[in-house]
């Protein structure tokens, strides 16, 4: 019980510490992530792609901003936050897309808000997943600029090289799961081969590290006024406090 309250107190505090503009751009773009994979905007012999691609970019961009501010625990916690309002949302419009209407035709409506049971499932496990494995690689090799932690060719470093392995297996896990498990039981023998989940997942990955290089002096930016700002520092302070004892 006491680890209970104490992780509640904790994930309060995290929260109040994180600015709103992140945590919201944050959680708007899982949920926003989710909805846009029901579609796959481009398919060949080699290549799908899915329309998550186009803002998936910005959650990895908070996740390493957050972690490098508040630490891989920090941003971790985070996604689970962003991930369980994901499924509220998703239990919100699967329930609005069942309730009858005779206003008019709602068919599209409810086919397209009432969501995929299993691209849902497959999104949240690829999401959860990559987030862990991006959270805790950023950290790691941020750890190894020990002479300037918080220089740029650090951040750029940490940040690059996460995004890209972290967006290939959310890419890869998501692809997997839904299009070469679950696609060919319930879409009709619909179905990805694995060069095209691989190909997908590379590709994706490549062009969303495009989209970090892009935005990466944003984030550097924000980090950089944050620590001018002291923002997070309760949070921080409380964690080290809680280490020690």
């Amino acid at each position: 019980m006491k680890k209970i309250a104490s992780g509640l107190r904790d994930a309060k505090l995290l929260l109040r510490s994180i600015p709103s503009t992140v945590t919201a751009l944050f959680t708007i773009s899982v949920v926003v992530m989710n909805l846009l994979a029901n579609k796959t905007i481009y398919q060949s012999d080699v290549i799908a792609i899915d329309g998550g691609i186009l803002i998936s970019w910005l959650s990895f961009l908070c996740m390493d901003i957050v972690t490098k501010a508040f630490g891989p625990k920090a941003a971790t916690k985070l996604s689970f936050f962003a991930t369980g309002t994901n499924l509220l949302v998703f239990l919100i419009f699967y329930i609005v897309s069942i309730i009858p209407s005779d206003a008019d035709d709602y068919t599209a409506f409810d086919s397209i808000i009432g969501g995929t049971w299993f691209i849902l499932l497959s999104s949240t496990v690829a999401f959860l997943s990559s987030a862990i494995i991006n959270n805790f690689l950023n950290w790691g090799i941020g750890r190894m600029f020990r002479r300037d932690p918080d220089g740029k060719l650090a951040y750029i470093t940490r940040s690059y090289v996460s995004t890209f392995i972290g967006q290939f297996f959310d890419n890869f896990f998501f692809a997997s799961l839904t299009f070469m498990f679950f696609a060919p039981i319930f879409w009709d023998g619909f179905r990805w081969t694995l060069i095209q989940c691989l190909t997908c997942s590379l590709l994706g990955a490549g062009l969303e590290l495009i989209m970090e290089v892009v935005f990466s002096p944003i984030g550097y930016f924000v980090l950089r006024q944050w620590k001018k700002d002291g923002v997070g520092e309760a949070y921080l302070n409380h964690v080290d406090t809680e280490e020690a004892a």
